[in-house]
């Protein structure tokens, strides 16, 4: 393996920018400074010796993002050329779903997609949200403390994701443990996406063999006849692309709240809606960092750098997001929402009205539970999961006076089975 420096307090710009390293996690705006001083396009690596370019300028990526033919999502060229063990393969290695195809391909599983969704109303999403807030906060509500992320925002996703693709909630644990270590990267990826490949299997053979009022058995059904490996690699991607990043907005979203009387006093009196701070979020903290992939058909110049073909570029929507109010085509209105954390073209996110339902119900419904929960170590001082493409907490600890919440009209209780994993 080719030697790098070690780590330095400013960057040379002979090498790249490594985001694999763990400081990017703790200081993410010191490598995008240092990514943004090389140009609209600079040069960094997603793993030790794996290259990519970056684009950190607003203009760049919406050309890139507008331009299906000079750009495509398929990796096939780049995956030729690195290790089958490359730890970030997992998140990178061509699948036939939505997010690595183009043209004709991409619109027959984006279609089939959004049809299941549309059948999917705001009110049932909504319950399906309360329902998993109760169950939570009976949980840890009378303790008095909790762990927002792991005892919440990760467990939250996890019921109301299962829900939705029809598994049974006594596989949270498997969903967790598998899609955290899969978005690190490190080592452990390789093992995280071979568990979740278990559990997507494990889920369409248990809809293959009986059929429910869920998202999996929709496209099953579709009439577009997508083939059951077409609706496993459509249900890989999109479990995992709504669980990790709702996640972590949820939880982002709160650590940023909490404790700061310009969002969560107003919030809980009613002068700032959830909503606002969710946006906010987007806009300055985006759960996916640098997960916008493209490949440039033949190598070009693009915005002043030669790009090269079969070599990653990477549209840096953390990049984009901190640098919003400074140049980049932001403003400072906090109730703006001109951010490209859903992406942009072809290829925008099909369900973000879905993701931000999610979360800004979630909030509420947290908050209106447990309205005085306050931060108990200071947001500078907690730590943040590594990896190159997130931007996601390790915890957020809080505590809040011992509460039971009150069953909500019309919400039952868990019945036995769904919490043994019966429910199917």
């Amino acid at each position: 393996m080719t030697p790098y420096p070690a780590p330095a307090e400013s960057f040379d710009r002979s090498t790249p920018v490594r985001l694999w390293e763990d400081g990017f996690a703790v200081d993410p705006r010191r490598y995008y400074e240092a990514l943004r001083a090389q140009g609209p396009v600079g040069w960094a690596e997603l793993a030790p010796g794996v290259p990519a370019y970056v684009v950190t300028d607003r203009r760049a990526a919406l050309d890139m993002l507008h331009d299906d033919a000079t750009w495509s999502r398929d990796p096939r060229p780049w995956q030729a050329t690195v290790p089958e063990d490359l730890p970030i393969l997992g998140m990178m290695r061509w699948r036939p779903n939505t997010l690595f195809s183009d043209g004709a391909e991409h619109i027959r599983y984006r279609t089939a997609l959004l049809q299941a969704f549309d059948l999917v109303e705001p009110h049932d999403l909504r319950e399906r949200v309360l329902r998993a807030v109760h169950i939570l906060v009976s949980r840890f509500g009378p303790r008095g403390e909790a762990d927002l992320v792991n005892d919440f925002a990760r467990p939250l996703m996890t019921l109301v994701f299962n829900s939705l693709f029809g598994f049974p909630e006594g596989e949270a644990d498997r969903l967790n443990d598998a899609l955290g270590a899969l978005m690190e990267g490190g080592e452990a990826s390789v093992e995280g996406e071979a568990e979740y490949g278990r559990y997507v299997m494990d889920l369409i053979g248990a809809k293959t063999a009986r059929r429910g009022d869920d998202l999996t058995s929709r496209l099953l059904d579709h009439p577009l006849g997508l083939t059951t490996e077409e609706v496993t690699w459509q249900v890989f991607l999109t479990l995992g692309a709504g669980h990790e990043p709702s996640t972590n907005l949820v939880s982002n979203a709160l650590s940023r709240i909490l404790g700061n009387p310009a969002y969560y006093s107003t919030l809980t009196s009613g002068s700032r809606t959830v909503r606002d701070a969710v946006l906010e979020v987007l806009r300055h903290e985006t759960p996916l960092t640098n997960y916008g992939v493209l490949y440039a058909r033949k190598s070009l110049s693009f915005h002043g750098a030669w790009v090269r073909a079969a070599v990653p570029v990477v549209v840096s929507y953390g990049a984009l997001a901190l640098f919003a109010d400074e140049g980049q085509g932001g403003t400072h209105d906090p109730r703006d929402a001109s951010h490209l954390s859903f992406g942009a073209g072809p290829h925008t996110c099909p369900v973000k009205h879905e993701g931000l339902l999610i979360a800004t119900e979630a909030i509420e419904r947290l908050t209106q539970w447990l309205p005085d929960m306050e931060p108990t170590v200071p947001r500078d001082r907690l730590t943040w999961r590594p990896g190159p493409f997130h931007r996601s907490l390790v915890s957020l600890p809080v505590r809040f006076t011992p509460c039971t919440p009150d069953r909500p009209a019309g919400l039952t209780a868990p019945s036995a089975s769904s919490q043994t994993g019966a429910r199917a």
